[in-house]
């Protein structure tokens, strides 16, 4: 890959994750609101912004973090995305409890809390299957398919969870970033053909 190149991609990731994170820092919507509520909504968002640099990493695509230094920065990114859903959770928890507790039990009125609610469940079974499956020796492929099968559902979920919400990020940013997302968890997945059913070849 020339250095052009890879500056190109650095570039356009960089641009699509900060412009979002921007538009959520300067958004009139956080006039007024508690702190704990402000420092939930940005874990959130940073949540989202990490999200696209999981397919990307997946995949080896990034220049300079393809291989074994890939993989090993999926996993601390991982962590980190878990890490930030919980303070997005714990945040509007103590802001609002109830609220919460119907989007856990799935009888919120709002429709963006399902998918948010099924998105973090996924995110939850993602990283207890990476942290499992050598001591339940879990062959590698049968792991590779739950582990991407719950990616998808994460991706999935968190972009209409996103798109539904009339929320910080605005409008344009938030739609290029969800687009990033879905764009880069699709060429992953068919890159690495994770289902695919390799025949024998015949004598």
């Amino acid at each position: 890959m020339t250095s052009v190149r890879a500056a190109l991609i650095w570039t356009a990731v960089v641009l699509i994750i900060a412009a979002p994170i921007a538009a959520a820092a300067m958004s009139p919507l956080l006039q007024w609101r508690q702190p704990v509520y402000i420092v939930a909504g940005f874990a959130g968002v940073m949540a989202m912004a990490l999200l696209l640099l999981q397919p990307l990493l997946a995949g080896g695509y990034l220049p300079g973090l393809a291989g074994l230094k890939g993989r090993r920065l999926h996993r601390w990114i991982g962590a980190i995305l878990l890490a930030a859903i919980v303070v997005h959770v714990g945040g509007l928890w103590i802001t609002s409890p109830p609220d919460v507790v119907d989007a856990l039990l799935l009888r919120s009125p709002t429709p963006f809390s399902v998918w948010g609610v099924a998105a973090m469940w996924a995110l939850v079974g993602a990283a207890l299957v990476a942290l499992v499956r050598r001591r339940l020796r879990i062959a590698p492929r049968t792991w590779r398919q739950f582990h991407t099968g719950l990616a998808i559902v994460v991706a999935a979920g968190s972009v209409v969870h996103a798109m539904l919400i009339e929320g910080t990020m605005g409008t344009a940013t938030k739609a290029l970033l969800c687009l990033a997302v879905l764009v880069a968890m699709i060429k992953t997945v068919t890159d690495l053909r994770v289902w695919t059913v390799r025949g024998r070849s015949k004598d």
